[in-house]
């Protein structure tokens, strides 16, 4: 059942009062639109708070919603011909999670944290889009986005030494922590080292090993569970450029 028609309790239906606090506001579709657009776009859609591990849609199901993350992280994975599932991105606060051209999701979406997810029809941000140009525009920003990331993701499986990867890796969380002007010294890393792993082509020992070599070299450090402090993000850009 799709956590959207599931019967839920009036703290989970109830809506944040003020779109401002969105991701999406900050750094997601929503953020170049005035008051009156916004004010649209919250009467059309429809949000909930999900815990941990739900599935906001799977592989295969019917592709006629569009989600945004208003808070929290999620993952996206795609079930592989032998079976397994590979991991194939990761979504932060803002991001928005399903919109395809093609007919069924090509992916799972699972949810890493307890978070609020904003649901729009299909049907419903086409009109929107048409309707805003300013919006439009920011979608094809969000999917040239996603293409770049993509490619630099590619370069990183394909080029990179492992220890390179897992640097590629902390600066991608990094940058998503800029984007929402959040800080970028103490990042949130939700995501276990399998998943890290997967993500990037490599074992989970690897992942490990490299994140141990960064803390002995005093480049990062993980105070915390889920939640690594970079304190030296020169030397980890420099050695996901190659430089080191």
């Amino acid at each position: 059942m799709n956590p959207f028609d599931a019967v839920r309790s009036p703290e989970a239906l109830a809506t944040v009062p003020v779109c401002d606090r969105c991701g999406s506001r900050i750094a997601g579709l929503c953020q170049p639109l005035d008051s009156a657009a916004l004010d649209e776009v919250s009467s059309e859609s429809q949000q909930t708070s999900l815990t941990a591990h739900s599935m906001v849609f799977r592989e295969g199901d019917p592709a006629g919603r569009i989600f945004t993350l208003v808070e929290g992280f999620a993952k996206l994975t795609r079930l592989l011909p032998d079976g397994k599932q590979q991991v194939v991105g990761f979504r932060f606060a803002g991001d928005v999670i399903g919109y395809t051209t093609l007919p069924t999701y090509p992916f799972d979406a699972e949810l890493l944290t307890d978070s609020r997810i904003c649901r729009l029809e299909r049907g419903q941000l086409d009109a929107l889009l048409r309707r805003y140009p300013v919006l439009e525009r920011r979608m094809l920003d969000l999917c040239v986005q996603e293409l770049t990331a993509t490619q630099e993701q590619l370069v990183t499986v394909g080029r990179r030494s492992a220890e390179a990867r897992v640097a590629a890796f902390l600066l991608s969380l990094v940058e998503a922590s800029r984007r929402r002007g959040k800080p970028c010294t103490v990042l949130e890393m939700p995501m276990t080292r399998a998943d890290i792993a997967d993500f990037l082509g490599l074992t989970l020992e690897t992942v490990s090993r490299s994140l141990t070599a960064f803390r002995k070299r005093g480049w990062i450090r993980e105070p915390v569970h889920h939640r690594v402090e970079m304190v030296n993000l020169r030397a980890v850009s420099d050695l996901a450029e190659g430089l080191s």
